[in-house]
Parts: C-alpha cells; structure tokens; sequence
C-alpha cells in the first residue's frame, strides 16, 4: 500500500551525525499519524564505498580504466603508491570503520603505532602526534590518523574516478552560487559517475522497500545539491508517479528568485522556509483534498513555466506543536567520528554523535548586518519553553541512548539557556550539551557556572572583526571588551570557547585587520579562547548589506538575477583594503595561536608584504578580563547547587576575651571552602540554603534575602552578605543568576 513518505538526505553532510531536518520532520509527521520513513544517504553511501568489497570493486575500477587509457592519463605518484598499496587497505578498512564507530577501540594502540595502516600524501603534513594529543590520548590521535588513512583513499576517488568527490562537500562547485543551471544541467545528462552508481543503488532498494507517494529530499547545502538532483531525475524516469519535493537551507537561502523550468525535471516541488505546513498540505495535494492555489510557500511547475504559490491563509505550526525530532531508521550505530583537524571545537562537530535540538527558532537578535535577517530563518523569533525543550531531551535521551546534545540555533538566548539549564538540574539529568550564543554581557560568571553545572560543555560566537568600529558597523551589539569579558567567564566555568572570525567586511583597512589579528592573539594568549576559525566575509542577498550595498561603500560586480541560486554575490569593496591577501597569513597565525605557540613572534613574520604595526596595547585583552564583574541586576535571584555544608563550633579566645565562631565546611567535586562566621548567621544561612536550592526553588531576590535576614533579628546585612567570605560562596555553588 503507497501510503508512506520518504525523507532523506543526500549526500554528503556529516559523518558522525544525521543532519536533523528529516529528524524534525519525521517528528511532526507523527505528531499527525502521517507514516514516514527516513534515510541518510550520506553515511550510507559511505559505508558501501569504504568496506572492504566496495574497495574490491574501487580498485578493480580504476585498474581497469588505467588499462584502457594507459597513455593518456597516467596515475599520479600519490595514486601510484595507494594502487600499490591495495591489499594493505582493502585487509584493514573493515577494521578502521569499526574503530571509528567506536566498536573497537583497542584498535586505537595498534593504529597509534603507525605500522598498521598504509600512508600517503595526506601523512606527509601530518602534525606533531605526540605534542598535538600527548601521551594519553591514543584514541583521539588513532582517530585523527584513520582519518587521514581516508582522505588518502579520497584523493584516490577525487583523481581516478570521481573528479567531485568529497566527504561532506560533493560537487560543491556545480552548487555553489550557481546563477544558472547550465552548468549542472549539462553534468545531469552525463552517465552516472562512480558514486552515482552507488548512490542509486542504494536509493532503488530504499524505493523498493518503502514504496512511496512522495518522496522529500533535504538539501541543507550546495554539497548536497548534485546528488539530490541525481535521485529526483532517477525517482521521476522510474517511478513517475511517485512525487518529489526539495526543501532546505540550500532552496531557503539560494533558491527564492528560482524560474528556469529544467529544475522540475529533477523535482515536482520545491518548497521554502520551515517544511511542517508545507508538506502537510502538498500531502494532502497530492491525495485530492487541496488544490493547488492552496499549496504554502511552494515552487512548482504551471504549464511549463515555474510559479510561486503561497497560500496565506495557511498559518505555521508553533515550535511546541512540531513534536520531538524523530531519528528511527537512521543508522544511529554506524556513524563514524573522525578527527580531520586538531582543534578543539572542530572535533566536536565531527567526533561523536550529537542529537540535534532548537531552543528558538530564529536569532532574537535578528540585526547584523552580513546575516540573512531578511529571511524566515533569522527573522522569525520563537522561543520553545524550557520546560518542553528538557521534555524533548529526555524524550530523545531514552530513544536514541545518546545523552549528548547540540542545540543548532542561530544564537541560543541567555535567559532561555538559564531556564533549561535550571530544569535540567532540577531533573537530575545527565547530559551534555553546546550552543552557539552571542557573547553578551548576560553571560555573567554565575550564569556560566550554572550553565557548566547543568552540562554545557561549549559554546561558538561571533567575535567576528575584532575592532569595535566594524563591529558597529555590523551591528553586532557587542565590544571587543565585552567578548573578552564573557569569554573568560566561559572559560573560567571550564566551557570551552569557539570564536567565528572575520576578515574583509566592507570599509576595513588594512591596519584594522592587523589590529583584528592581535586582538586575537591576546585573546588566545590569556587564554580565554581555545578555538576559532577565520572566515572571508560573503556578501549575500538577503543580508543589509546585500540589499544596500552603497551604504557599506561596496559595489556589486553586476546586477543580473540568474535564474537558478541568488544569494552569493560578486562584489568590490571601494574603500576596504585588498581582504584576500590577508587570508593565508591570518589562518597560519591562529593555527599556532590555538596550539599555544608564537605569540612573542611579531605579527608581519605572517605575511610575505610589508604590514603596520599594531596600535593595540599589548595589554589590552588581558585589562578586559581584569575589570571588576559588574553588580548582580536587581531582578537576579540567589541560588544554592550545592551541598549541605558540615559545621562545627569553634571556642576562640584574645586577651581574656571568648567567644565563639562556627566553621562551615562546603565541598564540591574539586575542593572544600572553609569559612568561619558567627553562629547565629551561620545559623541563618543553614536555613537558608534549603530554601534556594535549585533542586526545589526557582531561588530568591536579593530584597528578599535580605528581608529574610533582617527578620531573623540579624543586623549588618550588606557588610556581611556582600564581602568575604559570603563572596566566595560561587565556587561551591552560591549563584546570583
């Protein structure tokens, strides 16, 4: 019976965890008893091509063209030494894909000797192992050397067989800023490449179990593109009467001036922006009970031409309404975690299986100016309740086993992060989690000792251009003081920090980027960073800059809306420095940054031409992180994590003069903090601490507290309350949040 729709992505995405968008989907299906099956092609199709029979077949393959074209294109003698090589990976790739699916980690020992497995060019910049992971961490330095034990096999693909391979970005060229569809319309009537092959193998089984009305295929990225217009042009030669919809963050942010028909003969539908409404009203299309005026936010085909059909009066589901993402039929237990840079935050993305959550849908802040505020994605500000949010993940902690979350927002609010991080705690949960934020003076010392307690492990923000002028300019609502600020706390609290970096915003000069760069060495320099990564600035259509240009001092390179994606696009910055020269040298500097290295060395030993100096005190960064912590707002409440301290009486005694002080013993996972008092407040504060505890309270105001004081018969409340050793309380617990 044909009563089931097909989710799945194309690939490539991540290795080491689903992309979440047929996830959330599948969740609201169910939330609506529409049967849905999903699939990741990526990791499938992975799977398939490094096993020890889909080696067989890749050798065999490129053999056999080398035999016919023998003259014509030799191997290159990277190639020549893997060919060469052959019987060592199809005896040991079996092995290294258990070993990064975490099924065999004693392999670890055995790949960290470095005779195990066969090496080629990725190995010849390999990094220093034993200074890079140091003598513990075989498992992480076994990974990042089976990872390039495949990149080396990818280099095999890339120049033997499939010339637009890659693991997370294939055929991104063809994707990427693509105006017309020439391009990859011409590469779509070629013969399937070597992954193609495999690819719609694996997609004719999947068809032939699930047996599908409609099939939705999730693009979140150009990389995604090519292989997704391979399926829909397979499904509709072999099953036309099965429908195709495409949806994601690629049609959402590329696709909304779309007008050349070719595309809908990949596709039957297109849809835009959030998929839930969408897709329940296609599916009821597609069953006779709307028509197609009706269809929301929805390209289609309209007697040969493409039209736009937006029913308004259909509404959006809130995010409480969407369900819980839904991850059965993924291959939870075959994804595999690679380590393809040594870099703290890098290693989060791809080592270890994440499940995915939203606190918010869209960035409550919504104003800067490189970012598409323009879009549903960002505009559209909606925040889920905490308490539903810790619902999901208990839900999600139960179904999948995984205890480990990465919450995907555009920015994570603090007060929201604070509430969750609360119902966390007060559930007992065991879980670990990071976000991105902004870094915003919220994110006191107390919050983030909170959020480290409730399981936050790291956060990523834009620090962007760090020079207070452009950021300005952008709009980001923050100082570079301000960043160094929350940033130590962050890292104070032991959350690691990831920084986005950027270079080339319209008007930046070049002394701007040399300042940039050494703000960012004493950002790494205190310590309060431990990640970042630097990104050239793009600019986009939807973004403020893209939609006025001259008022950034920039000039697009030309004004013609393509027919196919529109969003990238080709500019000249009047007045700015020349950005891309800028590139190498920035990335080489905060690769040694990152491992600790360097920061004596003057900043022009990173570029081959002559740059100024910095007018950045060297001190700067370090005077940020030294400013006195502002007070607690007034509408902060006092909470207690910890536990009940052990108490005793001590008799003192000066010149003839007794009296008695109460030691008050407080532990926590780490270390005891001792304070002495006198026993009537330390009496008070035993009562106290109950009635704060985050398990059973939502905690207390400061009048409140101080009222509770006073009316114990106590006097002195602000010299007692706000001086040591009241003071030193945060680090067993006492939080003003």
């Amino acid at each position: 019976m044909r009563n089931q729709i097909f989710l799945f992505t194309p690939p490539f995405t991540q290795l080491n965890t689903p992309y979440p968008a047929t996830a959330y989907l599948k969740g609201f299906f169910n939330t609506k008893g529409i049967e849905a099956v999903q699939a990741d092609f990526g990791i499938e199709v992975t799977l398939a091509l490094f096993s020890k029979q889909g080696l067989e077949k890749l050798f065999k393959t490129i053999e056999e063209k080398q035999l016919k074209n023998k003259s014509l294109n030799p191997v290159s003698g990277n190639s020549a030494r893997i060919i060469a090589l052959k019987e060592s990976y199809i005896k040991t790739i079996d092995d290294v894909i258990l070993f990064l699916q975490g099924k065999s980690n004693t392999l670890a020992h055995l790949i960290c000797a470095r005779n195990f497995l066969p090496e080629a060019s990725r190995f010849e910049q390999l990094d220093d192992l034993k200074w890079a992971f140091g003598n513990m961490g075989k498992i992480d330095m076994a990974k990042h050397i089976a990872t390039m034990y495949l990149e080396d096999l990818s280099d095999l693909i890339k120049e033997n067989v499939d010339a637009h391979f890659g693991f997370s970005r294939y055929a991104e060229s063809l994707g990427r800023s693509a105006n017309s569809f020439d391009e990859l319309y011409f590469a779509l009537q070629q013969p399937f490449t070597y992954l193609d092959e495999i690819l719609i193998k694996i997609l004719d089984e999947k068809m032939k179990m699930v047996h599908p009305k409609l099939v939705c295929i999730s693009v979140p990225f150009p990389g995604n593109l090519y292989t997704s217009l391979r399926c829909g042009q397979w499904i509709k030669q072999n099953y036309p009467d099965v429908k195709v919809a495409m949806g994601g963050g690629f049609a959402n942010t590329e696709l909304r001036s779309l007008s050349d028909p070719r595309v809908f003969e990949f596709y039957d539908f297109i849809t835009l922006d959030d998929g839930e409404a969408p897709l329940e009203i296609l599916i009821e299309h597609i069953d006779g009970k709307k028509q197609q005026h009706e269809l929301k936010r929805c390209f289609t085909l309209v007697n040969g031409e493409v039209k736009y059909i937006n029913n308004t009066s259909c509404s959006d589901y809130k995010q409480g309404q969407v369900g819980t993402p839904d991850y059965d039929g993924l291959l939870l237990d075959k994804y595999i975690s690679a380590i393809e840079v040594i870099n703290p935050m890098h290693s989060l993305w791809s080592d270890g299986r994440w499940n995915k959550l939203t606190m918010a849908h869209g960035c409550y802040w919504a104003k800067c100016t490189f970012c598409d505020v323009s879009l549903d994605y960002i505009k559209s500000y909606e925040p889920i309740a905490a308490s539903l949010i810790v619902d999901r993940m208990q839900e999600l902690v139960e179904k999948t086993g995984e205890n480990g979350f990465h919450f995907v927002d555009e920015a994570a609010p603090p007060s929201l992060m604070k509430a969750v991080a609360i119902e966390i705690l007060k559930r007992k949960l065991v879980v670990s989690w990071w976000a991105n934020v902004r870094f915003e003076k919220s994110f006191t010392r107390d919050l983030c000792l909170l959020l480290k307690e409730a399981g936050c492990i790291a956060v990523s923000g834009g620090l962007e251009v760090a020079s207070d002028r452009l950021l300005n300019l952008i709009n980001k609502g923050i100082t570079v003081q301000q960043v160094a600020k929350v940033s130590n706390h962050f890292t104070g609290s032991g959350i690691m920090v990831h920084a986005y970096l950027m270079y080339g915003f319209p008007t930046q000069t070049v002394q701007e980027t040399v300042d940039s760069l050494e703000m960012v060495r004493q950002f790494f320099e205190t310590g309060v960073l431990q990640s970042a990564f630097w990104h050239l600035f793009t600019m986009t259509a939807h973004s403020p800059v893209g939609l006025a240009p001259e008022k950034y001092k920039v000039k697009k390179v030309n004004d013609v809306v393509g027919t196919f994606a529109n969003n990238d696009i080709e500019h000249v910055d009047l007045v700015g420095a020349n950005h891309e020269i800028f590139g190498f040298g920035l990335k080489k500097a905060l690769l040694n940054y990152m491992h600790g290295a360097c920061f004596e060395m003057p900043l022009q030993k990173w570029f081959e031409f002559k740059i100024p100096k910095t007018t950045i005190a060297a001190d700067y960064i370090l005077k940020a992180i030294n400013e006195p912590d502002a007070h607690a707002s007034s509408t902060s409440k006092v909470i207690w994590m910890g536990i009940t301290p052990s108490t005793f009486i001590i008799q003192k005694s000066k010149k003839g003069t007794k009296w008695e002080e109460m030691s008050m013993h407080f532990y926590n996972h780490k270390s005891e903090v001792v304070i002495r008092i006198e026993p009537e407040k330390g009496n008070w504060l035993l009562q106290l601490l109950p009635l704060i505890n985050i398990e059973k309270s939502n905690g207390m105001g400061y009048a409140q507290i101080k009222e509770n004081y006073l009316s114990a018969g106590l006097d002195g409340f602000e010299l007692f309350w706000d001086n040591k050793p009241i003071t030193s309380l945060y680090k067993v617990g006492l939080l003003s949040i």
